[in-house]
C-alpha cells in the first residue's frame, strides 16, 4: 500500500484541518474562561499532534528521498538508502493505525468496571482488572481519571468508570468490552477454589453532540442529593445527576463535588458513548433505531477467562487467543490480546 493511500484512509487532509481549527481556538485569548472547554481544546491539541506528526514527517522523509536520488550522485547512495530503509520501517508501524476505521476509533475511550457474581472475591477481582487497564493505559503513555468510584465493603470495589485519554483509546480497548471470569483460590476462603465474574463497559467519550444526537424528549433528568466521600451524609450537595435514555432504559448517574451543570455534562458524554456503543453491537444507522441494551453486553457472556489455579492459563474466548503468563497480561501486557481482537474483528467484519 502506497503512503499516499493511507493518507487517505486516515483522512490526513481533514486531520490537519481540524488541527488548524484546534490551534486557533488554543490561541483565543478568552480560552480559559471555560476551563472545561479549554482543558478539552488542550486534550484534542495534543491528540492530534500525536497522530499528525509521524505522518507528516513519514511524507516529508520520503519527500527528500525522491528529491536526492534525482541528484544521481554516488556519494549520497549509502545514506538515501538507511533513509528510504527507515521509512519503509517507519510506514509499516504507522500502517497499523489503518486498523482503526470506526466511527469513533480515535477517541478517548470511557471504561467502566462492575464487579458481579463471586461476593468478596468479585470485588477483589474488578480491582486486579483496574490495576491491568491502568498500567496499560500507562505502558501506552495515555492519561487515567477516576470519574466515578465504589469501594466494596471487605475488599477491592463494586464499581469504578475511568475516562481514559490517548491515541486510539477507544479503539485499542474497544475489545476489551465484556464480562470476563476468574479461577483460583480464593484470597478470602482458604483452600477454596472460586470463579468470579466482573463485567467491563468500554464506550468512546463524544463531547460534541453532533457526533450522536439525542432527541431531547428522549431523555429523564433527574436531580438529587449526593453524598460526601466514602458514602458519608457529611457535605451533601443537590448536584447529583441522574439521566435516562427513555426508549432504551439506559440510565447514567453522576455524583461528585462538582456542580450540577458539570455532572449532567459528564453524564451526557457517558450516554452518548454507551449509545454508540449499543449502535455498533445493533449495527443501527441511527439512535432512533435503538431497542435496548443486546445480549452482548448481558451478564454470563464471557468473553475471557482467566484461570490462576489449578494451572495458568488466559483464554479469549472469541478470538481463541492464549497465554499461559496471566502475570505478564494482569501487569497491563494487553498488546497480543488486543491484536488478536483487531485481526478477529477485521477478518469478520
Amino acid at each position: 500500500m502506497l503512503v499516499a493511500d493511507a493518507l487517505t484512509r486516515i483522512g490526513f487532509e481533514k486531520l490537519e484541518a481540524r488541527q488548524r481549527e484546534v490551534n486557533a481556538e488554543a490561541a483565543a485569548p478568552d480560552l480559559w474562561q471555560d476551563n472545561e472547554r479549554a482543558q478539552a481544546v488542550v486534550r484534542e491539541q495534543a491528540v492530534l499532534e500525536k497522530r499528525i506528526t509521524p505522518w507528516r514527517e513519514l511524507k516529508q522523509n520520503i519527500s527528500d528521498v525522491v528529491e536526492l536520488s534525482g541528484l544521481e550522485d554516488e556519494a549520497l547512495r549509502a545514506d538515501l538508502e538507511v533513509q528510504l530503509q527507515n521509512s519503509v520501517q517507519g510506514f509499516a508501524a504507522l500502517k497499523e493505525e489503518l486498523k482503526f476505521n470506526g466511527p469513533y476509533d480515535g477517541h478517548d475511550a470511557i471504561l467502566s468496571i462492575h464487579a458481579g457474581a463471586g461476593g468478596t472475591d468479585a470485588q477483589d477481582w474488578a480491582s486486579m482488572l483496574l490495576r491491568m487497564y491502568v498500567r496499560y493505559a500507562e505502558k501506552e503513555g495515555w492519561q487515567v481519571s477516576t470519574m466515578e468510584e465504589s469501594l466494596g465493603e471487605e475488599a477491592g470495589i463494586k464499581s469504578v468508570t475511568l475516562e481514559i485519554s490517548g491515541p486510539f483509546a477507544y479503539g485499542k480497548l474497544k475489545g476489551e468490552h465484556g464480562v470476563h471470569r476468574l479461577v483460583r483460590l480464593s484470597p478470602f476462603n482458604a483452600e477454596s477454589r472460586e470463579t468470579s465474574f466482573a463485567k467491563v463497559e468500554v464506550t468512546p467519550r463524544i463531547d460534541a453532540p453532533e457526533e450522536l444526537e439525542i432527541d431531547e424528549k428522549d431523555l429523564k433528568i433527574d436531580v438529587y442529593r449526593s453524598g460526601g466521600h466514602g458514602g458519608q451524609s457529611v457535605n451533601t450537595t443537590d448536584s447529583a445527576v441522574r439521566v435516562t435514555h427513555l426508549p432504551t432504559g439506559i440510565v447514567v448517574a453522576i455524583q461528585n463535588e462538582r456542580s450540577q451543570l458539570q455532572n449532567k455534562e459528564t453524564a451526557l458524554h457517558i450516554l452518548r458513548g454507551k449509545l454508540a456503543q449499543l449502535q455498533f453491537e445493533q449495527h443501527a444507522a441511527h439512535v432512533s433505531d435503538l431497542k435496548g441494551p443486546s445480549e452482548q453486553a448481558a451478564w454470563g457472556n464471557q468473553i475471557r477467562s482467566y484461570v490462576l489455579h489449578p494451572y495458568k492459563q488466559i483464554k479469549d474466548l472469541r478470538t481463541g487467543y492464549t497465554s499461559t503468563d496471566p502475570d505478564d497480561i494482569l501487569g497491563g501486557n494487553l498488546g497480543p490480546l488486543i491484536a488478536a481482537y483487531l485481526e478477529h474483528f477485521l477478518s469478520n467484519a
